[in-house]
């Protein structure tokens, strides 16, 4: 058993929201930190229903009639995670007792830079530093940490309480004891750990999936398919639960766009922009990307 026990995830956008639950839920003391006073009222309600679909999908209970539900009217696992979390948009006070902090900040490499040069400054000593980065290389933020030996990537998969793993990638710089640790608390917190051995922008999963949605990409830009076609295309030929862009919704259009606005694919990134972002269709958080939800 680790010496972690208090985790602080930054960001509480779809994916860090899951991490903060998943761990909450895996009995540890959880903050989650996100900028402002709107940003932490989205938080509560992505927690809320991510209560419900733990009680329904992990407990096996069937879902509540809403949130307030959750809290009342249940006495399990999932209930009690919702009310042990707390949240803070004060970065001192929410990292000032932190074993771990997971970062999983927007997908560019300037915010990422700046939050650690704050952490650098706010954290303890004793506290490992991870990032959820989904492209960029934990090299390139390293020098700004302050403890590059005590500092990696860790990156999860959307729907965290099903697609179980969490890719370990340490840098040159990395104590090896630090990816030992953060290993054995992945295995804590009910994921699969595995470790990358060398620095690989996009991980293993990343490095398999980008290719097929970069692909489906270049299709719908380029107008040969509509997104629910290319999708059919791969389900009915692949044997697929998902198409790319189903996907691309339940990552959230916002993490291509970040990804791909100054990278491989800025065509993509200003489609996004122009016929989603920009009407507030950010994929299955709001309710509406490529499909409507909660029945694409």
């Amino acid at each position: 058993m680790t010496n972690i026990r208090t985790v602080t995830v930054l960001g509480t956008g779809v994916l860090g929201s899951q991490i903060a639950f998943q761990a909450a839920y895996s009995g540890f003391e959880v903050t989650a930190y996100d900028i402002n006073a709107e940003a932490l009222e989205g938080a509560r309600e992505r927690f809320a229903l991510l209560a419900e679909t733990y009680i329904a999908e992990v407990e096996g209970a069937p879902k509540t009639g809403g949130a307030a539900e959750v809290v009342s009217g249940t006495s399990g696992k999932a209930a009690a995670t919702l009310t042990s979390l707390t949240l803070s948009a004060n970065l001192a006070a929410a990292v000032a007792n932190a074993d771990l902090i997971i970062e999983a900040v927007p997908e560019n490499l300037d915010i990422k830079r700046d939050t650690y040069r704050q952490l650098a400054k706010l954290a303890p000593a004793k506290t490992i530093f991870a990032t959820n980065s989904s492209s960029l290389l934990p090299s390139d933020m390293a020098e700004f940490t302050g403890r590059p030996e005590k500092f990696l990537a860790m990156h999860f998969a959307n729907r965290i309480w099903v697609h179980n793993v969490a890719e370990v990638m340490g840098t040159p710089l990395t104590d090896p004891a630090t990816v030992a640790t953060v290993m054995e608390f992945a295995t804590e917190m009910g994921m699969v750990p595995v470790e990358i051995k060398k620095e690989k922008a996009g991980y293993l999963m990343n490095s398999l999936l980008m290719p097929l949605l970069g692909a489906a990409s270049n299709l719908l830009v380029a107008g040969i398919a509509e997104p629910a076609d290319i999708d059919k295309v791969w389900r009915i030929s692949m044997g697929a639960p998902r198409g790319p862009f189903e996907l691309f919704d339940m990552i959230g259009l916002m993490t291509p766009y970040n990804i791909g606005i100054n990278g491989p694919n800025p065509e993509f990134a200003r489609y996004l922009k122009e016929h989603y972002i920009d009407k507030g269709k950010l994929g299955m958080s709001t309710g509406e990307g490529f499909y409507k939800y909660p029945k694409p």
